[in-house]
């Protein structure tokens, strides 16, 4: 750390938004392992789990285990009835999300979806018609910002002014493939949307969030199966690039390439270039440092260089703030239309992508150009 600059973030613990028993939520359809943390960082900011539905056994047997007094029910319907759920938090198959979500809102309750929340633009419509038309919330667990210190804490210094104005943003996005863990769905794109569909959304929600943009224009976008023949419908590398209205710029690339050397699952980073200065997360891990360290942020200004490691330290300021929204019926933690933006640019560099047709490159892989 250079003498001069102290950015370092005061501790602090997660707030707990509500009584016990205040506000009560249902986990249904853990078709991704993500519901677990949305489902365990709802109840540490004070919600409770009231309900559990899920056909697999298994998956039950072990949700159960962190929710011992929640009721194991046999339908969905039996979740939707229940007028004492407000929130429906699901995980289900990318293509059913939405389907899904226009079931809890029309039932009157609010709905928490996994990335990513649709796989066409019909459902997004359909969501933002229900959603006026109700006045329910469908939000979205965009996990690799709201679960996740270093990026909630660069939000924190971009709104302080600590590298001035925003003027691009990069998000790289890897991930480890571990194909014979995955289920049938994932290798079949009507089911997961693409790879820019499914977790180009987290890149598109940090874009808005760290440039503070309220729209965008896709300006490129690619997808290729460069390494799997086997599973033609896969689609393991993604990029795209974003415009703002505002002139902020952003470049994305996903993967499913992380090897097996690394210690976690991707080396995930999102670098924030600012007027004065830039950010640089590192988000799951710091190469070659013993132990495996979490949420890395690096500031550099004209004051000099620091790095923070605020593991412990920030929290998942989210997901108190979302009960208040839902209780409140306000929109702090994140607009409805914020949401639906990040989605709506995810789904557009897709099309673009998908529109561009596939072609064999010089290795043998299918790109889309």
């Amino acid at each position: 750390m250079t003498q001069g600059m102290n950015y370092a973030p005061t501790p602090r613990t997660q707030r707990v938004a509500c009584a016990p028993g205040e506000f009560c939520f249902a986990v249904a359809f853990m078709d991704h392992g993500h519901i677990f943390g949305m489902a365990q960082n709802l109840a540490q900011a004070g919600a409770t789990c009231r309900k559990i539905y899920e056909p697999d056994t298994r998956k039950v047997a072990q949700i159960s285990r962190l929710f011992p007094q929640a009721q194991i029910v046999g339908s969905f319907e039996d979740i939707l009835q229940d007028p004492e759920i407000a929130l429906v938090a699901a995980a289900a198959v990318p293509n059913l999300r939405a389907p899904i979500g226009m079931q809890v809102l029309n039932h009157g309750k609010d709905y928490f979806t996994d990335k990513t929340p649709f796989t066409s633009m019909e459902q997004l419509q359909l969501a933002r018609d229900l959603c006026q038309k109700t006045g329910q919330k469908y939000a979205v667990c965009y996990s690799e910002r709201l679960q996740n210190e270093a990026a909630e804490f660069a939000v924190e210094l971009v709104r302080d002014g600590v590298i001035g104005d925003v003027i691009q943003v990069l998000g790289l996005g890897p991930h480890r493939l571990s194909r014979a863990s995955r289920p049938e769905w994932f290798f079949d794109k009507t089911r997961y949307g693409g790879i820019i569909c499914d977790i180009g959304s987290h890149q598109a929600e940090q874009y808005l969030t760290y440039t503070g943009e309220t729209d965008a224009r896709v300006t490129m976008a690619r997808v290729a199966n460069c390494a799997n023949p086997d599973y033609p419908e896969l689609e393991d590398f993604g990029e795209f690039s974003l415009l703002g209205a505002n002139g902020a710029s952003g470049y994305f690339r996903m993967d499913w390439f992380t090897p097996d050397g690394l210690r976690t699952w991707g080396d995930g980073r999102t670098t924030i270039l600012g007027t004065r200065g830039f950010i640089e997360c590192r988000k799951y891990i710091d190469l070659t440092v013993e132990p495996l360290r979490e949420n890395n942020v690096y500031v550099v200004t004209p004051d000099g260089e620091e790095h923070h490691c605020v593991t412990g330290r920030i929290g998942f300021p989210f997901f108190p703030a979302f009960i208040e929204d839902c209780l409140q019926r306000t929109e702090t933690a994140m607009t409805q239309e914020h949401c639906f933006k990040a989605a709506e640019l995810c789904l557009q560099a897709q099309q673009l992508a998908d529109q561009k047709g596939s072609i064999a490159s010089d290795a043998g892989a299918s790109m889309s150009l």
